[in-house]
């Protein structure tokens, strides 16, 4: 499992982030990429400027978020 050191290692200039297509996340603001194998950036499309978080697929997973939602694939 990659842990923050790697996951933020990650380049994700170019990653293309998707908003959520279904579920409870359709009215928000939230928006996600994958960013690497079992590597996701999650971020806020109303603060493009802000960092995005980056996550593993469990991590995700552990708060709820499915990134089939947002038209992506585990």
């Amino acid at each position: 499992m990659l842990d923050a050191t790697e996951l933020y290692g990650l380049d994700i200039s170019g990653v293309s982030f998707v908003q959520a297509r279904g579920g409870p996340y359709t009215e928000g603001c939230v928006i996600l990429a994958r960013i690497g194998n079992n590597a996701w950036a999650l971020a806020d499309s109303k603060k493009p400027d802000a960092e995005p978080l980056r996550f593993t697929t469990e991590e995700l997973t552990a708060a709820g978020i499915n990134p089939v939602h947002f038209g992506l694939h585990v």
